[in-house]
């Protein structure tokens, strides 16, 4: 049976690499990724609703999983917004989507961000989860750039089962991801 790689890399070096540093009693104290949430809010969905299709699609190209359409939970007239009007798309990501989809995001998306120098590591929540921002959806060459109408932004939500932001951090770091030192 297939395993993506870096859920063998979890398994063979990162847990002994973890529990070494902090000192763990077991290796089910370690700290591990949950999963992986694509978020995008989509500008001018309630005049366009094809906008909010078309982020629909490009978020499950992009995650190799059906995304759905998040809606709005309140009325706001100002922006001309109904309760349970769709604003955007999102896609949950667990297993081995998840590792495959961070595996890609790390080989093959982050370095096709015009000048990358690694990512922010204050986007800690106090609480061992990682949130960031893509400015652009073309870094994912799973998108056609020649079929793109809008250029658009999404957020990265990684989910760990980690205590402290220390440890969620070396958890990331030791799953490849670069951040800036």
């Amino acid at each position: 049976m297939y395993t993506p790689r870096l859920k063998e890399k979890y398994s063979k070096e990162v847990i002994s690499n973890l529990q070494d540093k902090f000192q763990y009693k077991s290796s089910m104290q370690v700290p591990k990724l949950v999963k992986i949430v694509l978020n995008q809010g989509v500008k001018g969905a309630t005049a366009d609703k094809k906008l909010v299709n078309n982020a629909v699609d490009e978020m499950t190209i992009i995650a190799g999983q059906k995304a759905v359409a998040t809606l709005s939970k309140k009325d706001i007239s100002n922006f001309k917004l109904r309760k349970g009007m769709p604003i955007g798309s999102k896609v949950t990501l667990r297993a081995n989507r998840m590792y495959e989809f961070l595996d890609r995001f790390i080989s093959v998306s982050l370095p096709r961000v015009r000048d990358f120098r690694g990512i922010n590591n204050k986007g800690f929540d106090g609480r061992g989860n990682y949130n960031m921002g893509i400015t652009e959806q073309i870094i994912f060459p799973e998108i056609n750039i020649d079929k793109i109408n809008k250029i658009s932004g999404m957020d990265l939500t990684f989910v760990t089962t980690a205590k402290t932001d220390a440890e969620a951090l070396e958890l990331l770091k030791s799953l490849g991801m670069p951040f800036k030192s």
